[in-house]
Order: structure tokens, then sequence, then C-alpha cells
């Protein structure tokens, strides 16, 4: 093929080309507003110069215990400073950030910390007991640093080699600032549950992560130095991006350990928070607040909302209490959400609950998702944009996921034809809106929580009074979804409570992943023994 013309002698060089990475942002928000506000928790406020040394200072500690580049460094913190840092710290040293979710069991995170051949492990004195739990089943063993923090409210409880504070002592304010010499390397790995019980490492690399928070600030508009508060947990999908998105923006983090509505809403009118995120049980804490518990504010307000589609009337309330409400929607394989409900000035128009409804679609392609389509997922031939044809969505473009971490089958399989396959099920109306209508994975999304309907059936099936078990998701006012099991007893075990199957699956799962519901029947089938669990969703439904 003959060269271009502009291709000739006009090489890609240092001068021209560098690698996309998030590190960027808080290098330039530390050089240009050193002295702006980066971080409020409590007591603590620290600017962007101070936080810009102390993530320098972790990297450089990570590099003097001796971990590698290319090793990873996982992260058990509630939404503190630590894990705001971290973020930035260990990519800093060339690592991978693998951000832990605080509400898994020993056994989940044990071999999360085991499949990731995690070198280290930052925990805070809340969650000790099942990372000490987890790394006694390790070997070898991490290095394991404690995070205290002066608003932990229980015992101090030290199980590691040393204090993050005392680590970050050892490194330098000074470590050399250097982005990584390829963008496709890895900067984070994020476990998510699929359809199997064993869960499956998403790699995210550093383009990814640059573009999907620059569109975060695209997608909301968001102006310069926001203040935004942390109720969406970090460790969940890093926390969609927006510690880099903030960083980019030279804003406020505002920490919150644990999201407790009457808190939020303080925190809101007390530090004049701008934005945050969060599932629409987040919202719906906010909307049923007593009144003597709510605070007026006279700022804008702006929330973005994913998991499972929140109800029309929880989006009307929350506007009624002035906060702008954006629904958005992603998965963890493409860095949290990556379509938007974006906004068109003629609804404004329409009727509180009119707009509710539109908000509660899926929306369109952020701006950095190249291309977003409802299709056949076997010859990915497009649905008609009718709003009554079911496809898969799928999904194309810099912000999809390097891949599954020594997983290429199911790599392959995610990512066949060209496209990632979400496994959800949705329409696509005539204005080109997407909007979900059945999850194909059977996925439970509780709280924000993703759910293996498949984990929780093997926990039911463990119980000696179990014959046969089948869960799907019940939808529920506070959660979204609740996990409701059906379950069929052996005949002749005798008698057995809808109490004492739940406390079974609680003795074996994270509590929020046990079943709310317990339904004794007999399970409906196809002819050739499957279960239809269609039929079940619309059983659960009526409950």
């Amino acid at each position: 093929m003959t060269q271009s013309i502009f291709e000739q002698d006009l090489p890609r060089t240092s001068a021209n080309h560098v690698p996309l990475s998030p590190l960027t942002f808080i290098e330039r928000s530390a050089t240009v507003y050193p002295d702006y506000p980066a971080v409020v928790h409590g007591e603590i406020r620290r600017n962007w110069a101070e936080t810009w040394q102390r993530c320098r200072r972790l990297a450089s500690a990570l590099e003097l215990h001796g971990i590698q580049p290319g090793q990873t460094v996982a992260a058990m913190l509630p939404n503190v400073p630590a894990m705001f840092e971290a973020h930035f710290g260990v990519p800093l040293a060339g690592c991978v950030l693998n951000t832990l979710n605080i509400r898994l069991d020993a056994e989940a995170i044990a071999y999360m910390l085991a499949h990731g051949e995690a070198k280290v492990v930052l925990v805070d004195p809340e969650f000790a007991g099942v990372i000490e739990a987890a790394v006694a089943k390790l070997d070898p063993k991490p290095l394991v640093i404690d995070v205290d923090d002066a608003l932990f409210e229980g015992p101090p409880q030290r199980i590691g080699q040393v204090e993050y504070e005392s680590l970050l002592a050892e490194g330098d304010p000074e470590y050399p600032y250097r982005l990584p010499e390829d963008e496709w390397q890895a900067i984070s790995l994020n476990y998510t549950s699929g359809t199997t019980g064993k869960p499956k490492g998403v790699v995210y690399h550093h383009r990814g992560a640059y573009l999907n928070a620059v569109s975060n600030l695209l997608e909301w508009a968001m102006p310069h130095h926001p203040v935004y508060l942390w109720t969406l947990p970090m460790f969940h999908c890093n926390g969609w991006c927006f510690p880099w998105t903030i960083a980019a923006n030279a804003g406020v983090s505002v920490c919150l350990r644990r999201v407790d509505p009457k808190k939020i809403m303080a925190l809101i009118a007390d530090e004049r928070v701008t934005h945050f995120s969060g599932a629409p049980i987040v919202l719906n804490g906010l909307v049923n607040l007593p009144d003597a518990q709510k605070r007026d504010f006279d700022h804008p307000v702006k929330v973005t909302t994913a998991g499972a589609a929140p109800p029309a009337s929880v989006i009307a309330g929350v506007e009624t209490l002035g906060i702008e409400v954006t629904h958005v929607y992603g998965l963890t394989e493409v860095y949290g959400p990556v379509t938007v409900c974006a906004w068109h000035e003629a609804w404004d128009e329409l009727s509180v609950e009119a707009r509710a409804k539109l908000k509660a679609r899926q929306g369109v392609r952020y701006h950095m998702l190249e291309a977003l389509c409802i299709a056949d997922p076997e010859t990915l031939a497009p649905v008609p944009k009718d709003g009554q044809t079911i496809g898969e969505i799928l999904m194309r473009g810099n912000n999809v996921m390097k891949g599954y971490l020594k997983n290429p089958e199911a790599t392959e399989q995610a990512l066949k034809g060209g496209w990632y396959h979400t496994g959800d099920l949705a329409v696509w109306h005539p204005d080109g809106y997407i909007e979900i209508k059945d999850r194909a994975k059977d996925i439970i999304i509780s709280g924000g929580e993703n759910i293996s309907t498949i984990e929780v059936e093997d926990a039911l099936y463990t119980h000696p009074a179990v014959e046969e078990a089948a869960v799907v998701a019940k939808p529920d006012e506070k959660w979204g979804e609740t996990p409701c099991a059906f379950v069929k007893l052996k005949v002749g075990y005798g008698e057995v409570t809808e109490q004492e199957i739940i406390d079974h699956c609680r003795s074996r799962l994270a509590h929020f992943k046990a079943p709310r519901t317990v339904i004794f029947t007999e399970l409906p089938k196809t002819s050739t023994g499957k279960i239809q669990k269609f039929v079940l969703r619309e059983e659960a439904r009526k409950q």
C-alpha cells in the first residue's frame, strides 16, 4: 500500500505523542491550583499540593518495600482519603490497584487476592477481621498495611506490618512523576460476579480511565472546582472513575465512610456539595428522611444514579428536594457509566411524573463511548427503533475493558464480533434512547451491588432440606432489587421456615447476597427439565 504524503517524514515522537493517563490530571491540578482544597474528611482539610505529595510518598514507599511495576496493590477501604490517594499513588509506582468490595466475606476476598496475585493490602480497621481471615488462606502472604481513621468508631485493630501514615513517612514527596510507557498498561483490577459463583477480574487500562474520567465531566457539564460527595463506593468501578474526574477539574472530594441519608443531607448543606452519585437506594433514603432531618440549601446540587432503574417516584421525590437527577448506565466491564439519559430542554415543560419517566431510561452513549446499539447478539443485526423489539445492549470503544484476568475464554465471549456484549436486554426508542427491559444473565442488582443468582442457589442447595432451588430478582422500593428464592423441599424432611433458609444462606454468603424472600413451591420447568425463571420473575413481582 502506497504511503500517504501525510505519513511521510512525520513520525510519532515523545514531542507529539504521549500515553493518556489520569495521572496527568493530579499533576496538573497540584501545579496550577496547589492551594485549592482537594480532600475533606472530618477535621482533615488538605489541598492539592499536599494530596499530590502524599500520593508520591505512597508510590515511593511501595517501591522501597520491593513492590514492582505491574504488581497488584489491593485496598479494603471505605471512602477515606487513603482510598482516594491510592488511585494515584499506586499507578504512579507502575502498579495495578485492586479495590475490594468491603461487603464481601473472607472466602471471596481470599479468592480475589490470590487470583490477582496481590502483593500489598491496605486495610481499614473495620475490615481487619475479614482481611486477617482472608490472608490466613494465602501463601505467600501480601504485605498488610493498616489505615487508621479517626472517624472509625470501633476499637482500633492492627493486623498489618506497618501503619499507613508511617509508610508515607518513609516515602519521597518528590518521587518522580512519570506516565506509563504504554497507555494500554493496566491501571486497575475490579472484580465482578458475572453469571457464575467465581468473580471475574476486569482489567482497566490507563487510556480508558483517562477517557471515561473526561466523559464524566462532559456528561455532567461539571464546572471548575466542583465539590463531590463520596456516597458512591470508590471500590465500585474505581468510583465510576470519579477520583480521576475530580482531579481533572481540581474539585473537592468530601469523604464519607458509609451511606447515611441524614449525614448526606448535612454535608450537602454544610460543605456546599455540588455533585454526588449513587444507586437508587441512596436517593430513596433522602426522599424518606423525616422532615426534621432535611436541610435547605441555596446552591445547585446534581446527582447521577445507576444500577437498577430508579422508580419514577423516587426521581420525582429527589427533584422536589432541589436535587437534579441524571440517570446513567454502565457495567464494571466499561469503567462504570457509559450511557446517559441526556436531557432536552423541551422536556422541562412536562409534568414531574412525565419527566421522571423519561429520566428512568438508560439513554444514549457517553461522548467517549464509540458506539452503542441494541442488536441480535448472534447476528449483530440492530433491532428496530420501535421501543418494543428487545435485543442485547452492545458497546464498542476505548472505555471497554482490556478483558478478564486469566480468563481468555470469557474475554473472547464477551468481546465477540468486535462488540462488548453486556448481557442486558433492552429496547431502542425512536429517539435513539435505550431502555433496559430484562437481564439476560439473571444478575440481581441490589443497592448498586451485583449478586450472582447461581452463587445464592449454590448456598441454598447446601441446606439438607432443599431439593430444588432457583433465585430471581424481586423489585424492591428501597434496594431496587433483592434476591427472591423459590425452594422445593425434600419430602418427609419436616418443617422448615423461611427465616431458617435465610439464616442458612447468611452463614455462607455476604448478608446482602442472601434471599430476602423465600417461597416454598414446585418449580416450573420446560419439557427438558430447565427451570423457567421468567415464570418465577413474574411470581416474585406479585409478592
